[in-house]
């Protein structure tokens, strides 16, 4: 009896392990959950938990951040239900099923939006740019590499905290490597079970908007809700028009009878000839008005119509130099600097700002017709949703980034020709390379571009036009 017991339980354990190896045992586990769910909550239970615990020791934005983050994974969690018991819908119905992550990946990324004088702005930055990985469901046939791409993304603003926490705090820099770490396993998770697209079960309904997953997903996880039904079919007026249209060809088909029917007029019915006329009735219009700006609509609250400008600053918070809000200050000056120190301008117009010293980065924000001159940058000079901004480099920096700017000039100096300039949907860019003879001379960058296709990837060159 003793060796048939051990028997059972060897037959047992192989069963086990067959079932846990990359393939499915049937269409889902003993539990009903389809293997690939399994894993994805292995990925939740691990790199995501330990990035969602380090996110609440780190507080404020971040941890409010990391909220909206879980609730966009749950989202694809129930995509993943939901494909594990359906069939592949059409494209139109998988739109929809969409929703609720995309509208998540807009939360997450208005919430950077909404504060870029966060003392956290890279930690939120660098999520913002790396959640449209959750859109991975819907990149067939490559989802992999999609994850990896907006990895990448983060990159930039990863990279800034652990230069900015490295030898200061080790509880920023555990978060970036947890965060980090959801994505790699991510694209893991994909490689084993999605290589090439979503998995969708061969078996059961046709997935459709208003479909219901059976009840596998956790508590507070619902599926899309319905959409708006669809449009009425326009009803067709073609009779209509064609007896319309002969009743207009009839009466002009008339000649001069065709004013018979009008009353006359006399005198006294004239406005121009009675000036008591002018006066009954509403005003007289003489001719068409001249254009006018629309009014803005009506706003319920009348206290939020006009806003009180906010006050103007210059001050350290920490370790970030905070200029906000200055309109025509000219003589702006931030000395007492330190290599940890980093300077964030916002809302500054027709001011300029000289940062003397050696400091860690410059970011320029909402700015119009702002000239910036500094001495030596470590990190990077950032330009983003400004116009007709001017930055002089007196020392050395490795890198200016211009995103979203209208009108930017770029002084060099000897000593910072070769610093990378990285531009983004921007506009009228110019660098300007100092001669020996003490001047400048001017070149743009181009914003025009010539992509085609070589047979095996996408080549981008500027276009002749550009120069």
């Amino acid at each position: 009896m003793e060796r048939l017991v051990e028997r059972l339980e060897k037959a047992v354990e192989r069963l086990e392990t067959v079932c846990q190896g990359p393939g499915m045992c049937g269409e889902g586990s003993s539990k009903g959950v389809a293997q690939y769910v399994q894993a994805f909550d292995a990925l939740l239970s691990g790199p995501v938990a330990e990035y969602i615990k380090i996110s609440k020791e780190v507080g404020g934005d971040v941890q409010k951040h990391a909220e909206m983050v879980h609730a966009g994974l749950m989202s694809e969690r129930a995509l993943l239900v939901m494909a594990s018991q359906h069939q592949q819908p059409a494209e139109n119905a998988f739109a929809a099923l969409l929703k609720p992550i995309s509208e998540q990946i807009q939360v997450v990324q208005n919430f950077r939006e909404k504060n870029r004088g966060s003392k956290m702005f890279n930690h939120l930055s660098a999520v913002s740019e790396s959640i449209p990985a959750l859109g991975w469901v819907a990149m067939a046939p490559k989802p992999g590499p999609y994850v990896k791409e907006m990895t990448d993304a983060a990159m930039f603003y990863t990279n800034r905290i652990l230069k900015e926490y490295k030898d200061v705090d080790k509880k920023q820099v555990d978060w970036v490597k947890a965060y980090l770490s959801i994505w790699t396993e991510l694209q893991a998770y994909i490689k084993e079970y999605h290589t090439t697209g979503l998995t969708w079960s061969k078996t059961g309904p046709v997935a459709t908007e208003g479909a219901k997953a059976a009840p596998a997903a956790p508590a507070g996880v619902a599926p899309p809700p319905p959409g708006p039904p669809p449009p009425p079919a326009p009803v067709s007026s073609s009779t209509d028009d064609s007896a319309s249209r002969s009743a207009l060809f009839a009466q002009i088909n008339r000649g001069e009878g065709i004013t018979s029917g009008l009353r006359h007029v006399s005198d006294d019915m004239k406005t121009h000839k009675n000036p008591a006329l002018k006066n009954q009735g509403g005003p007289v219009r003489s001719g068409p008005k001249p254009f006018t700006a629309p009014k803005p609509a009506c706003n319920a609250n009348p206290s939020q119509t006009t806003s009180p400008k906010a006050p103007p600053l210059l001050e350290l918070e920490g370790k970030k130099w905070r200029v906000e809000n200055q309109e025509n200050a000219t003589n702006l000056v931030i000395s007492d600097t330190e290599l940890k120190q980093v300077a964030y301008v916002f809302k500054c117009t027709n001011s300029t700002l000289q940062i003397k010293g050696k400091i860690n980065s410059i970011t320029l924000d909402n700015c119009k017709k702002l000239g910036l001159v500094f001495d030596d940058v470590v990190g990077i000079v950032e330009i983003i949703n400004s116009r007709d901004v001017k930055v002089q480099v007196m020392g050395k920096v490795p890198t200016i980034s211009i995103n979203k700017t209208d009108g930017c000039h770029v002084y060099l100096s000897q000593s910072s020709l070769d610093c990378e300039i990285v531009s983004a949907k921007s506009s009228e860019m110019n660098v300007l390379i100092p001669t020996e003879e003490g001047d400048f001379t001017e070149f743009p960058v181009p914003e025009q571009f010539k992509t085609v296709w070589n047979g095996q990837k996408l080549v981008t060159t500027v276009t002749e036009i550009a120069g």
